[in-house]
Order: structure tokens, then C-alpha cells, then sequence
């Protein structure tokens, strides 16, 4: 094929449906001076004038009518086949997320990550620990917690601050003035990733872990159990953040304590993936971007 630059087709192009050099330079990211010089060479190449030039405004001679229309056409039917073959590249990424997580905040940003990249589909389950990655079951996990887990990469989404949180009723029963010590007189639930002991020296209470009451393996289950009044759980922000927004759980202390964090776990042969890549730093950034709870 003889084919003019493609560069120059499009400078020519953006020139002609925007009316100047100027507007068709800062649509492309350019300087007035290349798209000016793109077009001179796709003139010379073309052996005709396609622009009648004046102080400050072009004008299509009726040779540049008549290309313009051709190349339109032409740039039109490739964008076409290019968005066919891009959307025929799918992606499937599956994915295993703690069920807290995965039910409080992880499957709205899925939603809103596929709206602008449907390009991309999901396998979403559930996991307390991060075995699925590891067996090579998942692609990525969502966890809380802190690194090294062998042979993964992890990447930090955001870090967390642990506070108690109940109920109103029960925060009611502890008054306006509430002291952190009156939680000696109130059942508090426990989760294996949640230690009380930090939050209790946050808020000045000499008092070692609890090693009663009850314990669960489900952030959420904990959770649901505080609103409905069973006792105080210990919880950080991503996850309470619906809960305290519509008031069926209150946090009765301003004190909180430094957690941990929340990761995108995978195997390094995923993370090479440029898809996989980006998904990664979205959520970074959709994470980090939520107000602390």
C-alpha cells in the first residue's frame, strides 16, 4: 500500500471539524506549529491544497471537501472495527473476598468498575483467609490484615483505625458522658483480627484481651449481632460506614486505635498482567478516596 501518514490524515481531519489549527491542536495535544506542519506534508504528499489559509482562519478548498468526506468515512469504519475487536478481548478475573468486605463495600465498586470497563467480567466468592489465591482457585484477594503472606504480592489499599460500636439502645444505656470503663459491664464480641487490648491502652484502660464472650469468624455476623443488641464489637471504618450512616450502629467512644490493613492479594503472574494491573489501582484508588469511619 502507498498510503499517506496517518498522523497527518488526522491532523487534517481534526483541523477541518473543529475549523482551526488551534482547536484541532488542543484536541490532539499539540502545538498549533505541528498540526500545522502534519497537515503541509500530507498536502505535499496529496499534490493539492486543502486548506485555504487567512489571518487567524482556514478554509477546505473544494478538494479538501471532497477528501474530507473520504477520510471521515475511512477513520470511521476503523474506529468501528478497532471498538469490535477490543470488545471481543474479554477479560474474567475471579476473585475471593473476606464476606464482610465483600457484602459492605466490595461489590459496589464492581458495579462502577464494569460500567466503565465492560470489557472485564467477574467471579465473586467468599473467603475468610486467602487459600483460594494461594491454590491458584482465585485471581486476587481482598483481605484485612498485614504482609507477608508467602509467595503473594500485596498491595495496600488503605489503612484502617479500630472503635467500638452498639447500639443506640445500648449506647443510651451508658449516658451522654460515656466512659470507656463502664464496657467492664457489657458483653463485647470478639473477631480473631480485631484485638481489643490496643483500643482499651487508646483509651486509657489497663485491662488485658477478653478471653470471653462471644467470638466470630464473620465481621458482618459480628456486626448484624451489635445492631441487634447483643453487645460492643470492635470494627474499622469500610465496614461500619453503612451501618452508622443509616443509625443502627453509633460509636458510644470517640477513641479509636491504629489497624490494620485492607490488601489486594494475588500471585505474582497475575499482578504481570496489565488488566490486571489497572484493576488494582483503581481500587486502590476508590478505597483510599472513602471517608474514614
Amino acid at each position: 500500500m502507498h498510503l499517506p501518514p496517518l498522523q497527518s490524515i488526522v491532523a487534517f481531519e481534526a483541523a477541518a471539524r473543529c475549523g482551526s489549527f488551534l482547536a484541532a491542536a488542543d484536541q490532539l495535544n499539540l502545538t498549533p506549529s505541528a498540526v500545522s506542519h502534519r497537515i503541509k506534508a500530507l498536502e505535499a504528499w496529496l499534490g493539492i491544497r486543502l486548506f485555504e489559509r487567512g489571518h487567524r482562519q482556514i478554509a477546505l478548498t473544494a478538494e479538501g471537501l471532497d477528501y474530507l468526506a473520504e477520510v471521515q468515512s475511512a477513520l470511521g469504519r476503523i474506529e468501528s472495527a478497532s471498538a469490535r475487536m477490543r470488545g471481543a478481548r474479554k477479560h474474567e478475573l475471579r476473585l475471593s473476598v473476606a464476606p464482610a468486605l465483600g457484602a459492605k463495600w466490595f461489590v459496589g465498586q464492581l458495579a462502577d468498575y464494569r460500567s466503565e470497563h465492560p470489557e472485564v467480567s467477574f467471579v465473586l466468592s467468599t473467603a475468610s483467609t486467602l487459600a483460594p489465591v494461594a491454590a491458584g482457585k482465585s485471581d486476587l484477594g481482598v483481605c484485612y490484615g498485614e504482609p507477608p503472606w508467602p509467595g503473594l504480592e500485596a498491595y495496600e489499599l488503605r489503612r484502617e483505625t479500630v472503635f467500638p460500636v452498639c447500639s443506640p439502645a445500648l449506647a443510651a444505656r451508658l449516658g451522654t458522658a460515656a466512659d470507656p470503663a463502664q464496657l467492664a459491664t457489657l458483653p463485647l464480641l470478639r473477631h480473631p483480627l480485631l484485638e481489643w487490648k490496643p483500643w482499651f491502652a487508646a483509651a486509657g484502660i489497663d485491662r488485658e484481651e477478653p478471653v470471653e464472650g462471644m467470638v466470630f469468624e464473620d465481621a458482618m455476623m459480628m456486626l448484624e449481632a451489635a445492631a441487634a443488641g447483643v453487645g460492643v464489637a470492635l470494627t474499622v471504618g469500610l465496614l461500619a460506614r453503612s451501618y452508622l450512616a443509616e443509625g443502627s450502629l453509633v460509636r458510644p467512644f470517640a477513641h479509636h486505635a491504629e489497624g490494620k490493613g485492607f490488601y489486594a492479594v494475588l500471585r505474582p503472574e497475575a499482578y504481570e498482567q496489565r488488566w490486571v494491573r489497572h484493576f488494582v489501582r483503581w481500587l486502590q484508588a476508590r478505597a483510599r478516596s472513602e471517608v474514614p469511619g
